[in-house]
């Protein structure tokens, strides 16, 4: 296969990437201490999720796909 889009916009390493449930989304943290969300057919970021104050380790979606989980290295979770 073949690279079908290169995701650009976090101004730090990236640390997780997953997929949402219905794989339409995307959804990326970063040491940057943001984490964006990615339409999977345009390639472009949709949202940005600001609040964490150091590095974002993790970023998933829930099992249904409405909520956003991260981890930061500031020692919180948030939804």
């Amino acid at each position: 296969g073949e690279c079908v889009h290169t995701l650009e916009g976090h101004g730090g390493c990236v640390e997780s990437v997953a997929f949402s449930p219905d794989g339409t989304r995307l959804v990326s943290a970063s040491k940057d201490c943001k984490v964006k969300v990615w339409d999977v057919e345009t390639g472009k970021a949709v949202r940005t999720l600001n609040g964490h104050s150091d590095y974002v380790r993790s970023a998933n979606f829930s099992p249904c796909g409405k909520m956003i989980v991260t981890a930061s290295d500031d020692r919180k979770a948030k939804l």
